[in-house]
């Protein structure tokens, strides 16, 4: 998901081993079928279809718990960053950042029942959003790579997969989601007005199908 962020060191290692445009996952999804907000972007189908399979696990996680608050009108989707802790102004400014760029969902930092947490470590493939195959799903920041990258950029960028926007590296800086595309002198960590448009699309439908999924279980009940 976050290729172009590799240091030149980790790209070379990685094609030597073959890896260069393998995606971060920690288990291979089944390729989904690609909607409109995902076919704009010209990333790989590899690429595509993690990044499609972790934000749907956020949502159908999201879903869930509609049906314990169903008189809500925003999707509000709940993150743990307790497991990045060196992170953590980052985490906090980048989801300030979403929180006040988009009107349809709200990301809240807690404790229990969260949607989705935070990781930190180290990768030769950089940070990036990966699930683990049931149904949870995480970001992991890479310390040396928020070394290289303005990281603030760098979390913000991962957790607009949370969000379901895709790798667009081919963007200008001015692109959020462009990600290492333009550079280490990037510092850009504002999505733009096309990126802040997809995400209030996509959870207008997210709350639809959270909705949905809430009278389904009624009737079953």
């Amino acid at each position: 998901m976050n290729k172009r962020y590799l240091s030149v060191a980790a790209v070379i290692g990685l094609a030597a081993a073959g890896l260069g445009t393998t995606s971060a996952t920690a288990a291979t999804p089944t390729a989904p079928s690609v909607n409109s907000a995902y076919a704009n972007y010209a990333g790989s189908g590899e690429e595509a279809a993690a990044n499609k399979a972790f934000f749907e696990a956020v949502l159908k996680s999201v879903a869930e718990k509609r049906a314990a608050n169903p008189g809500a009108k925003q999707v509000t989707v709940v993150y743990d960053a307790s497991g990045a802790p060196t992170f953590a102004q980052q985490i906090a400014s980048s989801t300030s950042i979403w929180n006040s760029a988009v009107s349809n969902v709200k990301l809240q930092e807690g404790s229990g029942g969260a949607s989705f947490e935070y990781r930190e470590g180290n990768d030769p493939r950089g940070s990036y959003a990966s699930t683990d195959g049931h149904g949870s799903g995480y970001i992991f920041l890479d310390y040396a790579q928020n070394q290289q990258y303005d990281s603030t950029r760098v979390t913000a960028h991962e957790t607009g997969h949370v969000l379901g926007l895709p790798d667009h590296y081919e963007g200008p800086c001015s692109e959020l989601m462009s990600g290492g595309g333009p550079g280490t002198s990037c510092t850009n960590s504002q999505p733009d007005a096309n990126e802040r448009a997809q995400v209030d699309q996509l959870w207008a439908n997210g709350l639809a199908k959270a909705l949905d999924k809430l009278d389904r279980l009624e009737k079953v009940g």
